[in-house]
């Protein structure tokens, strides 16, 4: 298959879960990634600068998801509740690819380097859901603050929703929902927004 084959992005990222998760994400080379999508090898550094950066392939389009959902939240909404805005409508994306995200957690978790890479991104969308907010009109240190708590609640709510999906904590925080059925990730969210402001 040459480079012009549609969806060479997707068949790479397919490709690279599927390899990562049969011979682990050190064994596994950019090479391999490209010759099992089909595609060269100078094809798959156009899209990705390393092999790392396939399990980070969404994390701008969430950012600007959550950036533009800040920004069309009603004038009204505190600061916080802007941001938390901001954070369910980026998270409406990873209920979309579920099975990637509870795939791609178990990767990272299982790599140092690539724990600082989610830690980075993460900091890239707080420093993101700031911007926001100080578009919004919000001053310091309150949109920082409110960055900071948003996106706090969105590690530890995706932490939850990653363990529920994969099985470890089905049962964890499941009262009133159906039977065997999984939070959803707008689930995770409120319920660790109202395990926040419970602190104060």
């Amino acid at each position: 298959m040459g480079r012009w084959e549609p969806d060479a992005r997707g068949r790479m990222i397919r490709a690279a879960m599927d390899l990562f998760a049969e011979r682990g994400f050190e064994q596994t080379t950019a090479g391999d990634i490209a010759e099992s999508a089909g595609v060269t090898e100078r094809t798959f550094f156009r899209h990705f600068t390393d092999k790392r950066e396939v399990l980070f392939d969404g994390s701008a389009t969430l950012e600007r998801t959550a950036h533009d959902a800040i920004l069309a939240a009603p004038d009204d909404m505190s600061p916080l509740e802007a941001a938390l805005t901001g954070i369910v409508a980026g998270g409406g994306l990873l209920e979309q690819r579920r099975e990637h995200a509870v795939r791609r957690s178990r990767i990272v978790a299982a790599h140092p380097s690539l724990q600082e890479r989610e830690l980075l991104k993460l900091a890239a969308m707080t420093e993101s859901t700031a911007k926001a907010l100080h578009e919004r009109g919000v001053a310091e240190p309150a949109a920082s603050l409110a960055a900071h708590s948003a996106v706090t609640v969105f590690h530890v709510a995706f932490a939850r929703w990653i363990a529920a999906q994969d099985g470890d904590a089905a049962q964890d925080g499941n009262e009133g929902r159906d039977a065997g059925a999984p939070p959803s990730f707008v689930d995770c969210v409120a319920d660790t927004a109202a395990a926040l402001r419970a602190l104060t």
